[in-house]
C-alpha cells in the first residue's frame, strides 16, 4: 500500500500479497527467496476426487481474492469464509469444510490432520515499485536491480582454483565451464599452470573428479558472493 501510494518508491513483499491486495504497483523482479505456495487442503479423512469437491462447501482463508478468482475460473460456487490467524484449525472446530492457506513444507497441515489437494498460487519475494517514479528514481532502481542480479547470479555457483600440468591443459578446458573460458595463469614451477573457473554446484563434484584424473591438484573451492555477467 505504501508503494502504491508513493509513500515508498520501492519495496520487497511476497507476490501473494501483491496478488491478494490488488494495489497498483509495478512488479520489477523476482528475488528468489521466500518461496511458498497457497493451496487448498481438506481433512485427511475426506474423499477428494477433484476441484468439484468444493461446490457448496465453506472454505476458510486469509486470501479470499486469490481464492475467489480460482473458483470463478472453474465455475465453482463455494462459500469463502475470511479469517485471520490460524486458518488451519478451521475444519477441526467446525468453521469450514476446507482451507486455502500458505504452504511451505506442509508440516503444519499434517499436524492439523489436513491434506494438500490443489496447489493454486506460487509465490516468492518480489521487488515492486511505484508506477509513477521519475527518471532519476528509475535510474536508481536500475542500479539496485543490477546489484540484486549480481547476487542472484552467484547463487549455486562456486569459484574453483587448481594447479595442473601444462600438457593436460586442453583436457581441463574441455572439462571446465567458464563465463567465457577458464582463466589460465603460469606457475613459477616449470611445466605447471593455475586454472580458475566458475562451476555450478550441481556439476561441481563430477567435474572435480574428472580433473583429479588428469592430474589436477591443490584444488580450492570458494563461495561466490556476487557475480556480474
Amino acid at each position: 500500500q505504501a508503494v502504491a501510494m508513493g509513500v515508498a518508491d520501492v519495496g520487497i513483499v511476497g507476490l501473494n500479497e501483491v496478488a491478494e491486495k490488488g494495489f497498483t504497483v509495478e512488479q520489477v523482479m523476482d528475488l528468489g527467496f521466500g518461496g511458498c505456495r497457497i493451496s487448498l487442503a481438506v481433512p485427511k479423512t475426506t474423499t477428494y476426487e477433484g476441484p468439484d469437491f468444493f461446490r457448496g462447501k465453506r472454505v476458510a482463508t486469509s486470501y479470499p481474492n486469490i481464492l475467489a478468482r480460482y473458483f470463478v475460473e472453474r465455475g465453482i460456487q463455494a462459500e469463502i469464509h475470511t479469517i485471520e490467524g490460524s486458518v488451519e484449525i478451521a475444519p477441526a472446530v467446525g468453521m469450514a469444510d476446507a482451507i486455502f492457506d500458505i504452504v511451505s513444507s506442509g508440516g503444519t497441515l499434517i499436524s492439523n490432520g489436513l491434506t494438500e489437494v490443489e496447489k493454486v498460487f506460487f509465490s516468492e519475494a518480489v521487488l515492486i515499485a511505484c508506477p509513477g517514479l521519475d527518471s532519476d528514481k528509475r535510474r536508481e532502481m536500475k542500479q539496485l536491480t543490477f546489484r540484486f542480479n549480481s547476487i542472484l547470479d552467484s547463487r549455486g555457483m562456486k569459484y574453483v582454483l587448481m594447479n595442473l600440468p601444462k600438457e593436460r591443459l586442453d583436457d581441463a578446458i574441455r572439462i571446465l565451464p567458464g563465463m567465457r573460458s577458464p582463466t589460465v595463469l603460469p606457475l613459477a614451477q616449470e611445466g605447471w599452470c593455475s586454472i580458475h573457473a566458475v562451476i555450478a554446484q550441481e556439476q561441481l563434484w563430477e567435474r572435480i573428479e574428472r580433473l583429479k584424473e588428469i592430474g589436477a591438484e591443490g584444488i580450492l573451492i570458494l563461495a561466490l558472493e556476487n557475480m556480474i555477467r
